[in-house]
């Protein structure tokens, strides 16, 4: 976390607009929105397998043809069928990487010529059995483009399922399937009058429908005896008429299909059959059939095949990075939750030396902070506090009042006669630091946000841990002052679960990346050994710790010393704090990178730029994409899971939080609003990464912004 306060500076770069910022987030998003809904509608509306009702319906074309083109009249003319004795297998709902290989081997061993009625969708998730399929020289024709039954659609949307899966096809193979089957049709029998309508409006765009003389019903499954007797003990083969069986290559497990097969095309040969495809039985030229497609025509096909294989190529990964994720935020909980309470049984038992008391140092940098700078500063000369002490406030080119409140303040005694002023030209938080640091005189550096408010025992808590040597920085515990509203309550949330609760962890593993500026103390010589308070980035507080720790020194958390500081109030203000945090997190980890590949620094700088790098900047990242993953999943597959998943999620987290809180000795009643956080603040945690990166990427230079201050920081009297 960083500071709370924010001081007006220059930036080194002309900043990049933040309209321009956010349309590239938004173009970004936007992209890859389109690309889930294209692969969502194109690969998971899919509908299954089946046929429609054999029953007799008295059709109108009950007794015709299974071949029909169009009247001209938007009605449908049967074709006159080849001499019997002649025989199309056709194979519908593939392509299918797995079945549809072993039926075209099966095809080609015995010399069998077959027609493929393939969907669109299919076709362009494996464009390399449809080439394939071209390639030996089997027929192609349409299947529509995602299995459904062009009666049930509006006319141009039945029409655009078939012109879909002709251009996969033609961007694949170079030629235009003019032989449509639609889906959950089977033998003329069973036609509707809504269907022939619907065909016949597609046959009237130089269509042709093909329907079947004998259904296998394999899509159900029935057994290999079952299939072969739906073809050879039929009315219609006994007679010995021809005409076009319909199998299917994909939509399930075909591993029937694919023992039927061979003893189907034995036995119909055994009958004198001979085997064509559906253009032959129909006496359609194949160039009829397939219809060579113009280059532009291929052109188009390709790039609609690339699309959606992009899609798929998007949607795939996007999955196994979504689980990935997943998995590494559940790591993260049960490791924060446990590495948590073993920080706390450490450090419960250690001792308050009341001997211990060296001399501090509170420095404290302002700018336009006449609101809040008084109950700062008497806050902290009202500390209770035996060793020697003083206060420096650096007015940082103020144009409101702090100044004179302070000079006012500084005449009255009380502890406060131990405070002394100094004041410069607006420079920024880090020059007034140090400033402050250089005309201070202790060991102990004590650095206070001018909007915080010290209790009374804070000072001799927070130092006490100096006592190891081997410690150059302490964390205090930030407390949320101002928690009424709801963004309040989000606020005092997450810092007591994603702040408080992460540097117990932290400690633990040795890997702190930020001591607030609202509340830290430092070891004098660890400061002189990074050179002071570096201004190089927007979040200063992690630049110096990240430094301290790769000069060698321990940096721990004290969650007993704790200071009451005052949040972001509205939306807007949340979005520009955490937006400079976001900023300046991302430069101090791009600053302390080399840390990763030292083994002169030991680990702890390592092991910090590693976590900023992980939990502040990738999962950050990675949490858009699993919100659009969940919305993609309730709209396009099974909801149940996705919905389980965010439950136990948010028990989980409540689990967590009951933790924190109860380590923090904090109420419970502010959970209640635990829930809705993923519903706001949550997208503004991870928007203000996307946008800092962005900004980082066009190498713009985000500027201090003065947060306005209310003063409505409250400290409960028990405090």
């Amino acid at each position: 976390m960083a500071s709370t306060s924010d001081h007006s500076a220059v930036p080194s770069k002309a900043t990049t607009g933040t309209w321009g910022r956010r349309a590239l987030l938004g173009l970004f998003l936007g992209m890859l929105i389109v690309l889930l809904l294209v692969d969502g509608f194109t690969t998971k509306t899919v509908g299954s397998s089946g046929v429609g009702s054999t029953a007799a319906t008295h059709s109108r074309l009950q007794g015709s043809q299974p071949v029909f083109v169009t009247n001209g009249h938007g009605g449908l003319v049967s074709r006159m069928p080849a001499p019997d004795k002649r025989i199309a297998l056709s194979f519908d709902d593939g392509p299918s990487p797995e079945w549809t290989p072993k039926i075209a081997a099966i095809l080609r061993a015995e010399h069998i010529p077959a027609t493929f009625f393939e969907v669109g969708s299919q076709v362009v998730r494996y464009p390399n059995v449809t080439a394939m399929l071209h390639r030996y020289g089997f027929e192609l024709g349409n299947h529509t483009f995602t299995h459904v039954d062009p009666s049930a659609l509006p006319s141009w949307e039945a029409q655009l399922q078939v012109a879909l899966t002709e251009s996969a096809i033609s961007g694949i193979t170079g030629v235009k399937p003019r032989l449509v089957r639609p889906p959950y049709s089977s033998t003329t029998e069973a036609v509707t009058p809504a269907q022939e309508r619907a065909w016949g409006a597609l046959a009237s765009h130089g269509y042709v429908i093909s329907l079947a003389n004998y259904d296998t019903e394999d899509w159900a499954r029935p057994g290999v005896g079952t299939i072969l007797s739906n073809v050879l003990n039929s009315p219609g083969i006994r007679r010995g008429e021809g005409g076009i069986v319909m199998m299917h290559d994909a939509g399930g497990n075909r591993s029937e299909t694919v023992a039927a097969l061979p003893k189907l095309i034995a036995a119909l040969r055994a009958r004198g059959f001979q085997f064509t495809t559906v253009s032959g039985i129909a006496g359609i030229p194949r160039s009829v059939a397939e219809v060579p497609a113009s280059g532009g025509e291929r052109m188009r096909g390709s790039a609609f095949d690339a699309m959606l294989a992009l899609a798929g190529l998007v949607t795939n990964w996007l999955t196994r990075l979504v689980m990935l994720v997943t998995i590494l935020v559940g790591l993260r909980m049960l490791a924060g939750l446990l590495l948590a309470r073993t920080q706390r049984a450490r450090v419960r038992h250690l001792p308050i030396d009341s001997d211990y008391t060296p001399g501090v140092s509170i420095l404290v940098p302002a700018y336009n902070e006449e609101i809040g700078i008084e109950r700062a500063v008497r806050s902290l000369a009202g500390s209770r506090y035996a060793g020697e002490m003083e206060m420096i406030v650096v007015d940082d080119g103020s144009s409101d009042g702090t100044a004179a409140i302070v000079q006012k303040l500084a005449a009255q005694g009380a502890g406060l006669e131990r405070m002394r002023l100094l004041r410069q030209a607006n420079a920024g938080k880090a020059a007034a630091l140090n400033r402050a640091l250089a005309a201070s005189r202790h060991e102990i550096i004590v650095t206070v946000d001018a909007d915080t408010v010290f209790e009374p025992d804070t000072l001799a808590l927070l130092v006490q841990r100096f006592a190891d040597p081997s410690v150059g920085a302490i964390s205090g515990n930030t407390k949320v002052g101002n928690r009424r509203g709801l963004i309040g309550r989000w606020q005092h949330i997450e810092y007591v679960m994603g702040f408080n609760l992460d540097r117990r962890m932290y400690e633990v593993l040795g890997s702190t990346p930020t001591v607030p500026g609202a509340i830290g103390a430092f070891r004098r010589r660890a400061l002189a050994d990074i050179g002071g308070v570096s201004g190089a980035t927007l979040a200063e507080d992690t630049d110096v710790t990240l430094d301290i720790g790769r000069a060698g020194w321990r940096v721990v958390y004290e969650s007993r010393a704790r200071a009451w500081t005052e949040a972001p109030s509205t939306v807007k203000a949340l979005y520009r704090q955490r937006s400079r945090w976001a900023y300046g997190t991302i430069q101090s980890m791009w600053k302390h990178r080399r840390a990763l590949f030292s083994a002169e620094e030991g680990g702890r700088g390592a092991r910090a730029v590693l976590a900023i790098a992980l939990f502040q900047v990738l999962l950050p990242l990675t949490a858009p994409l699993i919100d659009l993953f969940a919305i993609y999943s309730i709209v396009f597959l099974d909801p149940m899971p996705i919905l389980a998943f965010w439950v136990a999620f948010n028990v989980f987290q409540l689990v967590l939080a009951v933790v924190a809180f109860r380590l923090d000795g904090e109420s419970m009643r502010p959970l209640w609003a635990l829930p809705l956080q993923q519903f706001l603040h949550r997208q503004i945690s991870y928007l203000v990464v996307y946008d800092s990166l962005i900004s980082a990427l066009l190498g713009s230079r985000l500027r201090w912004r003065h947060s306005e201050r209310t003063g409505e920081v409250e400290m409960p009297e028990t405090a």
